[in-house]
């Protein structure tokens, strides 16, 4: 899984709807997580930004899934949309949450012309996503008060649940999913595949 082909550039139905897919699946586990959230809260020192990585995760394992430009985007928005709909704790403002995070890791996968699709590539992409989340917190003064190195803890831990769960988590899963050969069925066929045939 480490580089594949991307195939056709251009997004098809078939694309879109399996991206939709994985974003209303993905929305309502953010909904379901946003109690994992106010369970750590009371722990202190930020340990609830361990769990953020969770908001992320439909963007980098929508695009390890069909790997093509404009996924990450598709399924974080969507997957936000889903999440306001259910009645998100952060009501509107998943959205503008679900535009950047998305962008963020949008940004990444172009960045790499759409045609790695590594561990590491997926963990930056998490960075990317928690990086651009913190301008709606600035946007809502959530963080306006932080001191200097509660600020480096609060986007440290951030930084950390990214890489773990929207990085590493689903890298390993889309890794597990592809294994069962389902990713066949949405994925374009390679020369390699061809090859095989004879």
């Amino acid at each position: 899984m480490a580089q594949k082909e991307t195939g056709a550039k251009g997004l098809k139905l078939t694309d879109i709807l399996v991206t939709i897919v994985i974003a209303a699946v993905f929305g309502v586990i953010y909904r379901i997580w946003g109690p994992m959230y106010d369970l750590l809260k009371p722990i202190g020192l930020h340990a609830e930004q361990l769990s953020y990585g969770m908001w992320f995760m439909a963007a980098t394992f929508a695009f390890l899934v069909i790997r093509k430009p404009g996924v990450a985007l598709l399924a974080e928005v969507a997957a936000a949309t889903i999440e306001a709909l259910f009645g998100g704790s952060w009501g509107v403002s998943t959205l503008a949450y679900g535009i950047l995070q998305g962008l963020g890791a949008e940004l990444i996968f172009a960045l790499f012309l759409y045609r790695r699709a590594n561990v590491g590539v997926t963990v930056l992409a998490s960075f990317a996503s928690a990086v651009l989340s913190l301008f709606v917190d600035k946007y809502y003064g959530y963080i306006d008060q932080l001191t200097f190195w509660n600020y480096c803890l609060f986007i440290g831990l951030r930084l950390a649940g990214s890489a773990i769960i929207a990085g590493v988590f689903a890298y390993y899963l889309a890794k597990a999913l592809a294994r069962t050969g389902v990713l066949n069925l949405v994925r374009p066929v390679s020369k390699k595949d061809y090859d095989v045939l004879g």
